[in-house]
């Protein structure tokens, strides 16, 4: 669409408040400066769009996204500052999910290795095809990282494994540990995906953001600090006019009509 037309690795769709976000970097969606520049604009766009509501993520072809780009960076000797700004990009670029203010849905189509592992958790709400797995391979290639975000979804003793081996979880595993929401065909994947995203889109979007907001702010709160803040985010929705909307309807046992004010 023209709001993302100078786009050369994401693809964006937008319909009926749904961003489907696929990330389009042949052959397997190797992640590199470009891709972490255009991910931070495409989700920071987003997060300023009113038409959407949710977001769906997934990878063009047979990977989701199989990581950082090992072959550009083989043999090639970095100049003063170039790691350190390719680890901030990177850092941002996994963040700029994490922060969009509209929940995201990663549809895992396929492997999702080491920094493409960051990105699906990085995501609000995870769905994978039986092809999918879930990896930290840099143990192989001279590389460290993703523990962090393996933490987000695996137990102690898993990131250790994934992380000292290289082992890959599959996405029937996936789905027996509950780390993600379903595992199905291939030729499933985006109809469950969008299911869950025209679920979410159905609520207040000033609800849902606020949800959103809160979630990410309490993850690593204490309980009592963090129910304070939930609290207070119940106090600032029940200004907007979706609030009292939803309690309306509820009393008059009928559909409500969300404005998203």
């Amino acid at each position: 669409m023209q709001a993302f037309a100078e786009l050369t690795q994401f693809n964006v769709d937008i319909d009926d408040h749904i961003a489907v976000v696929t990330m389009n970097n042949p052959p397997v969606n190797a992640q590199a400066r470009v891709f972490h520049e255009e991910a931070m604009l495409v989700f920071d766009r987003l997060s300023d769009m009113d038409d959407v509501r949710v977001v769906v993520l997934t990878g063009a072809g047979k990977c989701f996204s199989a990581g950082a780009d090992i072959k550009g960076r083989a043999g090639v000797q970095p100049a003063a500052g170039d790691l350190w700004q390719h680890n901030r990009r990177a850092r941002e670029c996994f963040h700029s999910i994490t922060e969009c203010r509209k929940p995201v849905i990663a549809a895992i189509n396929g492997v999702a290795l080491g920094a493409g592992l960051a990105v699906a958790a990085a995501c609000d709400i995870l769905v994978a095809a039986e092809e999918a797995a879930l990896g930290l391979p840099e143990i192989d290639v001279g590389l460290l990282g993703g523990g962090r975000h393996a933490m987000r979804l695996f137990g102690h003793s898993r990131v250790r494994r994934m992380m000292f081996t290289g082992l890959r979880v599959s996405g029937a595993e996936l789905y027996r540990l509950g780390i993600v929401e379903a595992c199905v065909p291939q030729a499933q994947l985006m109809d469950t995906a969008l299911g869950l995203a025209r679920e979410i889109a159905s609520k207040s979007p000033i609800a849902v953001k606020l949800a959103k907001h809160a979630l990410n702010t309490i993850e690593e709160m204490s309980l009592r600090d963090g129910y304070r803040f939930e609290q207070n985010m119940t106090a600032e929705l029940s200004r907007y006019e979706d609030s009292r909307e939803a309690m309306l309807a509820f009393a008059e046992k009928r559909k409500p009509v969300f404005k998203g004010r």
